[in-house]
This record gives structure tokens, sequence and C-alpha cells, in this order.
């Protein structure tokens, strides 16, 4: 088969090994599975060789775990693992059988036949090896492949384990990787990646391309077209990932890591890159106050501990002064709403030895954050985000930076029209307003 390269877009592959992923919402019944597979096998007819990971059908997987909570108030981790894992198997097979029905020869594997090798930890497994053997036994037979994401196999146990939330993404990023895959595309009710949430900044723009750099902070600050996983696997694998829509042949987003992205810079005669790439927000996080914690060296490090035990996963963190007066402190920090019962019953535990006043939960904040390779080289980012929020008349709770993006806390009833304050005043806006097609970006 011959590879063609686009000269005007030198990532771009004219005729190649594609891997394609579709989310749940893509084949949330038999119609949308056979628009899928429609879609699949222009691709095959096109000369390209498809391989292809599916989620479970719409909400099979929240069916399925609400199934077993009424069954066993808490279910066994290996049970649930195989139980979950069977949402992916319906839809592979049901796909593997429409493109059938359309003349083209399909076979669909589950993750283990896939060759997913993951680590023993059920629930949210990580991958370790991949060897997708039948795999490309298949490709080289001229078949389409279909692989159940989401799942892979331990070689000591021998159990199926489930990969945990965006699974399919990463299944499909490990697959692009282990076949040496041209583009790995990502298919979700959403045209790419935008500057900003369509749903909440409703003149937020389509960007052509973003850095895996970018990608990444703008994931793990609440961006969810792309789940921070597979982004991180494909930056580590230099897997190039073009996020698209199921509903539109229209061209998406390239995530590109650094080589490629060097390439386009010097294609467009040393054009800028964009100061800022995107606006997040984030309404899933809580604030935890520890107050009247002694100032003495070693205090922060004992907290952060009976944190980290209790399993929750820190993001922000701020320390006021202390008091000359007290020698008493305050610490506040952020960390997912979900972990924030454990870890509030974990510091109370150990108040005495801590020697803290009190503490407070607040779960009422919203997170935003402004993202932007270009803020390394640009002076000034941080004032425009300071000034739109002062004309707004919000207040700033807690503040964190990295060398590409910068994070505020404000009131969560203020993050929306905060958002769209913010990414005006960076002249992110586009001339009209962007169409979302389904569905919750995911």
């Amino acid at each position: 088969m011959g590879l063609g390269v686009s000269a005007a877009h030198p990532w771009r592959i004219i005729v190649a090994l594609i891997v394609q992923k579709y989310g749940g919402s893509s084949v949330a019944d038999a119609e949308s599975i056979k628009r899928v597979a429609k879609r699949i096998v222009d691709a095959r007819r096109a000369g390209d060789d498809v391989v292809v990971a599916v989620s479970a059908m719409g909400d099979t997987t929240d069916e399925l775990l609400d199934l077993a909570a009424q069954v066993a108030p808490i279910p066994a981790p290996r049970e649930l693992d195989m139980l979950l894992s069977s949402g992916e198997r319906i839809s592979m097979a049901l796909l593997a059988m429409a493109i059938h029905s359309m003349g083209f020869e399909a076979r669909s594997f589950t993750g283990s036949q896939a060759g997913m090798i993951t680590d023993a930890t059920h629930g949210a497994a990580r991958i370790v090896d991949v060897t997708p053997v039948r795999l490309r036994e298949a490709l080289d037979e001229g078949a389409i492949v279909i692989v159940a994401g989401f799942q892979g196999f331990n070689r000591d146990t021998r159990d199926i384990t489930t990969l945990g939330r965006g699974g399919s993404d990463t299944t499909a990023v490990a697959l692009a990787a282990a076949l040496k895959a041209d583009v790995c595309e990502i298919y979700s009710d959403v045209d790419g990646i935008f500057t900003a949430d369509p749903r909440i900044v409703p003149r937020a723009r389509k960007l052509n391309t973003v850095t895996t750099e970018e990608m990444l902070e703008l994931a793990a600050n609440g961006a969810k077209v792309l789940y921070i996983r597979a982004v991180e696997y494909a930056r580590r694998h230099g897997v190039l990932i073009h996020a698209r829509s199921t509903f539109s042949s229209s061209e998406g987003t390239y995530v590109l890591d650094e080589t490629r992205h060097a390439a386009l810079q010097q294609q467009g005669d040393g054009m800028e890159e964009p100061i800022v790439a995107g606006v997040a927000t984030d309404l899933g996080q809580a604030k935890i106050t520890v107050i009247g914690v002694p100032d003495v060296p070693g205090k922060a490090a004992e907290i952060f501990k009976i944190v980290a035990k209790s399993g929750a996963n820190v993001d922000m963190i701020v320390q006021n002064v202390s008091a000359a007066a007290t020698g008493r402190a305050d610490i506040s920090f952020t960390l997912p709403k979900a972990d924030a019962a454990v870890a509030l019953k974990a510091l109370q535990g150990e108040q005495g030895s801590v020697g803290f006043e009190s503490l407070v939960h607040d779960d009422q904040i919203g997170k935003l954050s402004v993202v932007g390779a270009g803020m390394r080289t640009h002076s000034g980012v941080s004032a425009t985000l300071f000034e739109a929020l002062s004309v707004l008349g919000v207040n700033i709770e807690m503040i964190s930076t990295s060398e590409i993006r910068i994070s505020v806390v404000v009131r969560a009833d203020d993050l929306a029209e905060a958002a769209r304050v913010v990414h005006s005043a960076y002249g992110l806006d586009g001339d009209t307003e962007a169409t979302v097609h389904a569905g919750s970006g995911r």
C-alpha cells in the first residue's frame, strides 16, 4: 500500500493504517451502529487499513453498574470487571455484523484477544504491554478489525480487567502505538477540540491543531473531549490523535507532538502561535480548608500524608501567611468532589495529633484555567485574566500556575459567565456560535 503525505499539512496521511475510536453515544442504538459501520467501510474503500476500538452502547456501563449495586451492595471487583467488559463485547460484535452486511470482512476481538496486557488492578488497570499478533494477522488478510475498548488481561492472575474512565480512548491510542498506525481518530459528539466548552461559551472556536502539552493541561483542568491518560500515552509513544465528530465528515483537531508541531511552525514561515489555546472549566472540585495549623516545619507534610493515605487526589494548594500573634496558618486545597468525604474523615481522625483547630468544606466552587504554550514568550497573560475577572466583579479564591497554564478558583455560580468574559478578553471568540451535535461532549 502506498503511503502519501499531504504537502500542505505534513502530519496528514493520505493512505494509511488508521485506528478509530467510537464512544458510547456514537454506537447508542442499531441506527447509530449502522452509521458508524458505513463510515468505517468508506475508509476501507478509500484504501486504508482500519482498526476500531469501541465503547459500550450508550449508557450500558452505567446500567450494568446499577444492576450490580442491586444484587450486591459492594460487588466483588473481579466479577464487576467481568460484568462491565460485556458492554463493549456487545457493541463490537454488532458493529462487525453491520460491516459484514455491507460486504466487507470484519473480525471482532476482546481486549485479551487483542493482546491488551494490563496490571492486576480491577476497575482502574494500567496497560503494561500490547501484543497485537491476531490483529496484525487479520489486517494482513484484508479484514477490518474491531476491538472491545476499556478492557485488558492480566498475565499473572489470568483475569479480565477494565481500564476505568476514558479506557476506550486509551485502548485506541495504545493500539495505534503498537501497530504503528499513522493516525488515531477519536470520534465523539463534538467537532474537535474547542477554545472552550461550546455548551458554556457558545462563541468557542474549533482549533485546527493543539500541542499534546496544551491538551494535557486542558484535559487535566476540565476539558472533556479527550481523556488525560490517552493524551499522555500518545505523547509518550508519538501517536498522532485526530479528535473529530461522528456526526460530520469535516476535519476535527489534530493533537501534535513536539516534532510535528515544529514541522508545522516551519511551514508557517515563522508564524507566531496563539498565546492562549483555550479556556477550561471544571465544576467537579471541592475545597477543604484546614484552619489554625501550627506554623512549624513538617505540619503540611503530616496533613498531605493523611490526605494521600485516604486515596484523595489533591489539585491546588494555598497556605496563607501565619498570624504572628498565634503562630498558626490556614492551608486550603482542592480535590475532586468524590474524594472530599474520605479526606475530611481522615483529617478529622488525626486532628489531635496534627494540632489544627478546625476544617471547612466547600463544594460550591468552580475552577477556570487559561492554557497556552505561547505564554512562555508573552508577558501580560495573567494581567488580562485578572483584569477581565475584576471588571466582572468576580472574586478569586485561589491561584495556581504552570509554565503554560493559569488556574483560578471562583464561586461555582460565577464560573460560566467568567469563562465567557475571559474567552472574549483573550480574543478567542468566533464569528458564529459553535455547533453541538448531541450529548455532553463524550
